[in-house]
C-alpha cells in the first residue's frame, strides 16, 4: 500500500532552504548525520488495523511516501526484528513482545522532543505501558483491546439447542461439552501461542502469564481435549469468516470481532455477530508503535508517530478498526455508536477485571511455543 504526494514548487524551495540551513548548522557533524533522510517511511503493522485515509493524509501533509506491509502474529514480526536489517522504520509489537525486543536492544529509544502530541495520551494507559517499558522510553500505544470470544448469535443458539450460553464465556472454547456442539458451525482459534495461553491459563485459575512450565503442560492437556472441535486457526482471516457466517465462534480480539460485526451489518444478510465481554476477566492487549534500532528513517518515524497521536487521527483509527485508543483528547472525534459500544470502550467494572500484559522469559516462551504446536497439530 503506497501513498504518493507531489510537492509544490514553493514547498520544494522551502525544503531546500531548510536543508541548506541544516547543513550549515551541522557542518561539524559526521557525514551520516548531515545527510537528509529520503522522503520514505516503511511501516510494518497488523492486518486490518489502519484507517482508509491515514496514510494518504500523512503523505499529503509531509510529502513522505509510506511503504506499508502487514503481519498477523507477533511471532512473525519478532523473527524479522531478530534477523536484523528488516528495513522497517515503525513496527507495531504487542507490549510483552516489545519488552523482549527492548531487552534484546532491537528497539530505539524515542526522542520525545519530536513527539509533542504525547500530551494527548491517557496517563493511565501510559502508566500500564511503563510497567513493561519504564519511563515510556521506547513504546507508544497504537490501540488497545482484549482477547475474547465472538459469536454468530443465531448459529450458536441453534448449535447449542436447549443448552444456554454459559455465564463464563471462555467455556465456549475451552470446555469440550460446548465445543463439541459448536464444531458443526465452525470454531476458530487465534493462530498464536502468546495469545492463546494467557486466556487458557486464566480460565484454569492459573496466572495468565505464568512462569511455571508445568502450568503450560496442564493447559496443553486442556487444549488437546477441545482440539477435535477446532475447525480453523486464524489471526486475520477469521474476520471475514465470521462476517459471512462461515464460522460461528471465534477466539479472537474484540476489535476484530467488532469489525466482523460491522461487515455483517453492511452486507445486510441477517448475520448477527457479537463480541462477548468475559465477566471474569480477559487478557488486555496493548499494541505499540516502536522504532527498530536499525531503522533507516528514524526522523520520518518520529513524524509518523507524532501524526498518529493527533486526536483526530487516532480517533479515525478507532472509527475504522473498532479498537479503543489511548488518546483522551480524541474521544470527541470517535463515532458515537463506537464510543458507546461497551465491548470496545469497556465500562470501569469490566475494565478492572481485565488482566494487564506481562512479559515471560525466553525459556517459558519456548515451552509455550512447543506446547502450542502440539495442540495445533493434534499430536
Amino acid at each position: 500500500m503506497v501513498a504518493v504526494n507531489r510537492q509544490t514548487h514553493a514547498q520544494r524551495r522551502l525544503g531546500l532552504g531548510l536543508a541548506a540551513l541544516a547543513a550549515v548548522i551541522w557542518s561539524g557533524a559526521p557525514a551520516q548525520a548531515q545527510q537528509a533522510e529520503e522522503k520514505v517511511l516503511n511501516v510494518y503493522n497488523w492486518s486490518d488495523y489502519i484507517g482508509d485515509d491515514t496514510i494518504k493524509n500523512f503523505t499529503k501533509e509531509t510529502g513522505i511516501t509510506v511503504r506499508y506491509d502487514v503481519f498477523d502474529s507477533n511471532e512473525v514480526l519478532n523473527a524479522k526484528l531478530v534477523a536484523g536489517k528488516s528495513g522497517y522504520d515503525v513496527v507495531v509489537p504487542t507490549a510483552p513482545w516489545a519488552r523482549q525486543q527492548i531487552d534484546g536492544k532491537l528497539l530505539r529509544k524515542l526522542d520525545k522532543s519530536k513527539l509533542p502530541n504525547l500530551v494527548n495520551l491517557d496517563p493511565g494507559i501510559q502508566a500500564k505501558l511503563a510497567t513493561l517499558d519504564p519511563g515510556n522510553e521506547h513504546l507508544v500505544d497504537w490501540m488497545w483491546g482484549y482477547t475474547t470470544v465472538g459469536i454468530n448469535v443465531d448459529k450458536v443458539k441453534a448449535a447449542l439447542g436447549t443448552t444456554p450460553l454459559p455465564a463464563n464465556v471462555w467455556e465456549l472454547i475451552f470446555n469440550p461439552a460446548y465445543t463439541a456442539k459448536l464444531k458443526s458451525c465452525g470454531v476458530s482459534f487465534l493462530d498464536s501461542p502468546s495469545e492463546v495461553f494467557p486466556a487458557a491459563l486464566h480460565y484454569m485459575g492459573k496466572p495468565a502469564y505464568s512462569k511455571n512450565a508445568a502450568d503450560y503442560a496442564e493447559a496443553g492437556k486442556m487444549l488437546q481435549a477441545v482440539r477435535p472441535s477446532v475447525t480453523l486457526f486464524s489471526s486475520s482471516g477469521y474476520i471475514n469468516d465470521m462476517a459471512n457466517g462461515a464460522i460461528c465462534v471465534a477466539f479472537g480480539w474484540a476489535g476484530d470481532i467488532n469489525i466482523a460485526r460491522q461487515r455483517a451489518i453492511d452486507a445486510k444478510k441477517g448475520v448477527k455477530i457479537e463480541a462477548l465481554v468475559p465477566k471474569n476477566g480477559a487478557p488486555l492487549v496493548f499494541d505499540t508503535m516502536a522504532i527498530p534500532a536499525d531503522a533507516p528513517h528514524p526522523n520520518n518515524a518520529h513524524l509518523w508517530i507524532n501524526y498518529i497521536l493527533r486526536p483526530d487521527v487516532q480517533a479515525g483509527l478507532t472509527n475504522k478498526v473498532f479498537f479503543a485508543n489511548p488518546n483522551k483528547a480524541g474521544m470527541k472525534f470517535v463515532r458515537k455508536d463506537i464510543a458507546e459500544n461497551k465491548s470496545v470502550f469497556l465500562p470501569d467494572e469490566d475494565l478492572k477485571k481485565m488482566l494487564p500484559p506481562e512479559a515471560v522469559p525466553q525459556d517459558i516462551r519456548r515451552v509455550m511455543t512447543r506446547t502450542y504446536t502440539k495442540f495445533k497439530t493434534g499430536r
